[in-house]
């Protein structure tokens, strides 16, 4: 017998006998990079437990300025989704996938019945809840508190590959740490004059990771 997607994913694995037909019988979905799942305005159908790939969410203010306030990967929750399911609330911030995701889309009304039968269930949902919204309190402070300088040299680590290169647009940069590209910008040409970084187009280069990680602690 083929092993249903429920046998893999860790988080549910155990999930009661009970609550199993709540979930099992539902199909993995394939969605390509670069599509909405969900939008500012729109209701919450389901709940969508991602096998693989990521899904970043973020908001886009009036001025146009956006900014990321997280991502969900395989065994994370959206807490977009969750708030959305639990109180009956309209998204107000946008779900894309960054990269191929792969995920089970789980009904409202099965959702209502896993928290209210499923210990299992619930876990994973409120903890890693949770989790999600320690990380978005972090980014609020970083965001009030932290210098310019120090905010752009944690994402420039943070998004950067064992070679030190960062692939990312000064505007991509600009909403990781919830600023304008402009600013971004000048911050980067102020790290490549001391050294810290290359410049290229669509490309930053870590020439000096020490140093950076130095910027990065403020």
């Amino acid at each position: 017998m083929a092993t249903n997607w429920l046998d893999d994913f860790a988080p549910l694995a155990g999930l009661e006998p009970a609550a199993r037909p709540l979930l099992s019988d539902l199909p993995p979905i394939d969605i390509d990079a670069g599509k909405i799942l969900f939008a500012p305005g729109q209701a919450c159908a389901g709940f969508a437990i991602i096998l693989s790939g990521s899904v970043r969410v973020g908001v886009t203010g009036e001025n146009g300025r956006s900014i990321v306030l997280y991502r969900v990967a395989r065994g994370e929750v959206c807490v977009q989704t969750t708030l959305c399911l639990m109180a009956g609330l309209e998204y107000t911030a946008e779900g894309v996938t960054e990269t191929p995701v792969t995920l089970v889309m789980a009904p409202a009304s099965r959702c209502d019945a896993l928290i209210a039968q499923s210990r299992v269930f619930r876990t994973f949902i409120f903890g890693r809840f949770g989790a999600r919204l320690s990380d978005i309190s972090r980014l609020l402070e970083q965001i009030a508190f932290a210098r310019i300088d120090t905010r752009v040299a944690q994402a420039l680590l943070a998004r950067a590959d064992a070679q030190g290169r960062v692939t990312a647009t000064h505007q991509a940069l600009a909403e990781e740490i919830g600023t304008a590209r402009e600013v971004v910008s000048r911050q980067l040409e102020a790290f490549s004059r001391a050294g810290l970084v290359r410049l290229s187009r669509g490309e930053v280069g870590l020439l000096d990771r020490a140093g950076v990680e130095d910027r990065a602690r403020g």
